[in-house]
């Protein structure tokens, strides 16, 4: 018997060769659709210590797996077959260049023996990739997997991080090496690893001290900070920085939670006045792009000085700033807190710039809370808000991470929901996609399973995923979904008379859904939890329940259809 083991060695395909790579790079999740050629790929990596979460739709996955790499700091890595479901897998893809997140897409692909003779699913997919692909590598030989496989996951989180691909021929993955040469090929392309490519840029010093030399001659110093610092995990050295200095800041939308909402120098609530009168800017992690007016007047003053500090040396030169530091947002600030410390300097609560941004805050903070403060029935969007907030809040820590997605609802919860606690908002993103909710829900449940997580959705955006609440129950994931039924895009028909004319004038319109849909019977249907609300005291008792169970939850809160605006805040684009 010995003798047959020596001429016969243990063998292993393409598909295990694969999944080791990927557990020996680190990956411990892995989010797809599988199929042809791909599907025992999948169970190789789950039998080897990788937890695969399958979805109905790569679109959904490839979200899920964006939104893993940012709130990970890992590649997400979607797997889909070949063919369509690599075009599927484009949107997280993109998704996540757009966002500057690691992922990594992973597909099937046609015989390399019958390129274009019309194979099963053939697509030249590495063209079909390249517009949203920092870097891509197709395995030709099972003797390339290993490099292929490593160079993929080390270019996603290269430089500034981004989508990656691999292209897996059907032919390779059915290739086979024995044991010993397969653990050899994973050596040496270990070996073979670029160390120098996943190096965080080595910080110019000179460029520290003008930084600090700027803020400390500044009459109106504002800090910014986005989801590039909260990617860093900068939290703490940012904290460190404002409370040092005693100079107020703002956060972009997925920036808040890095320090606290409620924090005294925050200056989300005065954010014109912030954005207006500020003489020197230190933005960090965040973009000069359509999110911040583009650094320019008249939202800007026209004599702001910006200290832009990004990951990528490409991004500063694009933006032009007064001064530029190319680094991780987490070492810059930290260099920049060691200079102050050697030469102290702070505002103080006195300061007038420090008074004009509370006081302001304060104010608009009164506005707000004068309308929050009334019980609307029918909902408009601020009470079903208000009242969730205050759920939220009650939690406590670990603070729920709170998904949002839709024009009026984003909008609305974005001014509204608090956030006390880092990486804890999910939302449309640089992009403004539209059909992240689900995908990013069970992304945040499996990154983080201590959390709670609360998608506030609009019926929109919703939809474009809304099959993955079965994923939810299938996982039994954490996941509380409340949707703002409004009857449409951004709240049915709104044509005006005139508009309501021609051959199929008696079609619903454009924007209108099904009214009074039960999209709480939805998750019913998979043996999940649902609710219907209508009033203040519906709404809480959902929530009490849902929130206490940590179930897969889809709370339908009906909206007045009148209530919200077209395009919510982006109206002059429509």
């Amino acid at each position: 018997m010995a003798n047959a083991d020596l001429k016969n060695p243990p063998s292993i395909d393409g598909n295990t060769l694969v999944a080791m790579c990927l557990a020996r790079a680190g990956v411990d999740r892995m989010f797809g659709v599988v199929g042809i050629p791909v599907t025992y790929l999948a169970t190789r990596a789950v039998a080897l210590g990788v937890r695969f979460i399958a979805f109905h739709n790569e679109q959904s996955a490839g979200y899920a797996a964006s939104a893993y790499g940012y709130l990970t700091g890992r590649p997400g890595v979607l797997l889909t077959v070949s063919g369509p479901g690599c075009v599927h897998g484009l949107a997280g893809l993109s998704n996540a260049g757009a966002n500057a997140w690691p992922m990594v897409l992973i597909s099937g692909a046609s015989d390399q023996s019958l390129t274009g003779r019309g194979d099963f699913q053939e697509l030249d997919q590495i063209a079909a990739v390249k517009p949203f692909s920092k870097f891509s590598a197709k395995a030709t030989d099972i003797t390339k997997v290993p490099d292929s496989v490593f160079s993929v996951i080390d270019w996603a989180v290269a430089g500034r991080p981004g989508g990656t691909y691999l292209d897996l021929p059907t032919d390779v993955l059915h290739q086979s090496v024995d044991e010993s040469e397969a653990e050899r090929l994973i050596t040496e392309a270990l070996n073979r690893r670029n160390k120098e490519l996943i190096e965080k840029p080595r910080i110019n010093s000179t460029k520290i001290q003008k930084a600090v030399e700027l803020l400390r001659t500044a009459q109106r110093p504002l800090i910014v900070f986005g989801k590039g610092a909260a990617y860093a995990k900068a939290e703490n050295e940012l904290t460190k920085l404002v409370e040092t200095i005693g100079v107020p800041f703002l956060p972009t939308p997925m920036g808040k939670g890095l320090l606290s909402d409620i924090h005294e120098l925050a200056a989300t609530a005065a954010r014109s006045l912030a954005i207006g009168k500020c003489d020197v800017a230190l933005v960090v992690g965040a973009r000069l792009n359509w999110l911040l007016h583009f650094g320019e007047p008249p939202k800007w003053s026209e004599n702001v000085k910006f200290i832009l500090v990004d990951v990528s040396e490409e991004e500063i030169e694009l933006r032009k700033p007064c001064l530029g530091i190319v680094g991780d947002a987490k070492e810059v600030i930290g260099l920049l807190h060691k200079e102050i410390k050697d030469d102290p300097f702070c505002l103080g609560k006195s300061h007038p710039w420090v008074e004009a941004i509370k006081n302001k805050a304060k104010d608009n903070v009164a506005k707000m809370e004068l309308q929050l403060s009334k019980d609307v029935v029918p909902f408009n969007f601020l009470t079903p808000m208000r009242i969730i907030r205050d759920a939220i809040l009650g939690v406590g820590s670990p603070a729920p991470i709170v998904v949002s997605e839709g024009a009026n609802t984003m909008d609305v919860g974005r001014a509204v929901l608090v956030q006390t606690e880092p990486r804890t908002r999910l939302d449309a993103g640089t992009w403004g996609t539209m059909g992240v909710g689900l995908g990013y829900c069970i992304a945040a449940a499996v990154a983080s399973p201590d959390r709670l997580v609360v998608a506030v959705e609009g019926d929109s955006g919703f939809g474009f995923s809304a099959m993955e609440v079965e994923t939810l129950v299938r996982y039994q994931l954490p996941v509380v979904v409340i949707v703002f039924n409004n009857g449409g895009v951004y709240g049915g028909d709104r044509r005006n008379p005139d508009e309501i004319t021609g051959p199929y004038k008696d079609d619903p319109a454009p924007t209108s859904f099904v009214p009074g849909a039960a999209y709480h019977l939805l998750l019913e249907a998979f043996g999940g939890k649902g609710y219907l609300a209508a009033t203040p005291d519906e709404l809480k008792s959902a929530l009490d329940e849902s929130f206490s169970a940590r179930k897969p939850t889809v709370i339908n809160v009906t909206i007045d259809p009148y209530a919200g605006a077209e395009s919510g805040r982006m109206q002059h684009k429509n």
